[in-house]
C-alpha cells in the first residue's frame, strides 16, 4: 500500500501555474482507510494574481488534474484562496477537513493562519453537511454493495457527531472510533477494505447496517440540537482581511 507522504511530491507543488498555499491529502488517507488500490487524493489553494481578477476573462478558481505517478493514480484539485475561503464560510465540512488534514505535503504561513480562524467558521448546521455526505454514500452503497460507500456514510455521521460534541474536525474513522459509540464490526470492514478499493461490504448484513445508520443519525440529530457551535461563522470580518492581504501580497 502506497504511503502519500512517502512520495517525493514536491514537484507536483512545484510544477503548478500559480502558487499553492497548502496542499494535503484527503479522502481514504485521510479517513484511515486506504486500500492497495486507492488513489491519492491532493487538495489545496492557489493563489490567483490580482491582474487574473480584473481581466475580462472568467479566473480559473478551481483546477483539477488526474494522471499516473510512479503506478500511483493522482488527484489534484485547487481552488483560488478566495473561493475556498467562501466555501469554508458555506458550512462546507468537506473543505475544512482538507485544511486541516494531518496528512501535510506543502504547507506556509497563509496555510497556518488560515487553520488558526477555521473554528470561527463552525457551526451547529454543519451537522447537515455530514447528513447529506452520509445519505448519498448510503444510496450509493444500496447499489452498489460496495464497502467503500458503507464505509464513508459512516464516517461521515461519526465525524459530524464528534463535531458537534467537541468543535472539532476529526475525518479518521480510527480514531472516532475511540470517540463515538459505533457499531463492533466497524474495525472489521476496516480491515477488509485494505484489500480492495471497490470489494463488496461482506461482515454487514444491509438490513443491520441500516438500523446502525439510523441510531448515528439520531444521535447526530441529538448532537446538534445540543451543541454549544454558534448558529452563523464568526470569523467573517477575519477571513474577508486574510483574503484581501495575502492576495495583495501576492
Amino acid at each position: 500500500m502506497t504511503d502519500p507522504l512517502d512520495m517525493e511530491l514536491g514537484p507536483v507543488v512545484a510544477e503548478q501555474p500559480d502558487p499553492l498555499l497548502f496542499a494535503t491529502v484527503s479522502g481514504a488517507h485521510l479517513y484511515g482507510f486506504p486500500s492497495r488500490d486507492s488513489d491519492v487524493d491532493l487538495r489545496g489553494i492557489h493563489l490567483l494574481p490580482v491582474a487574473e481578477l480584473l481581466g475580462l476573462k472568467e479566473p480559473e478558481e478551481t483546477r483539477s488534474r488526474m494522471w499516473d505517478r510512479d503506478g500511483v493514480e493522482m488527484d489534484l484539485v485547487t481552488h483560488d484562496v478566495r473561493k475556498f475561503v467562501r466555501l469554508m464560510l458555506r458550512r462546507n465540512g468537506y473543505v475544512l477537513e482538507q485544511l486541516l488534514s494531518p496528512l501535510v505535503v506543502h504547507t506556509s504561513d497563509a496555510h497556518t493562519e488560515l487553520a488558526e480562524l477555521a473554528p470561527g467558521v463552525l457551526t451547529n448546521h454543519h451537522a447537515h453537511h455530514y447528513r447529506g455526505f452520509a445519505n448519498t454514500q448510503w444510496r450509493l452503497f444500496e447499489k452498489t454493495g460496495e464497502l467503500k460507500p458503507l464505509l464513508y456514510t459512516f464516517r461521515a455521521l461519526l465525524t459530524g457527531i464528534h463535531l458537534m460534541r467537541s468543535g472539532e474536525v476529526q475525518a479518521h474513522l480510527p480514531t472516532l472510533l475511540g470517540e463515538v459509540d459505533a457499531p463492533g464490526y466497524l474495525p472489521g470492514l476496516i480491515a477488509a477494505k485494505a484489500d480492495a478499493e471497490h470489494g463488496p461490504a461482506s461482515g454487514a448484513g444491509p438490513a443491520d447496517a441500516r438500523a446502525d445508520v439510523d441510531a448515528l443519525h439520531a444521535v447526530l440529530d441529538e448532537a446538534r440540537l445540543t451543541s454549544r457551535l454558534p448558529d452563523e461563522p464568526t470569523a467573517y470580518e477575519a477571513l474577508r482581511d486574510f483574503v484581501v492581504r495575502v492576495r495583495l501580497e501576492g
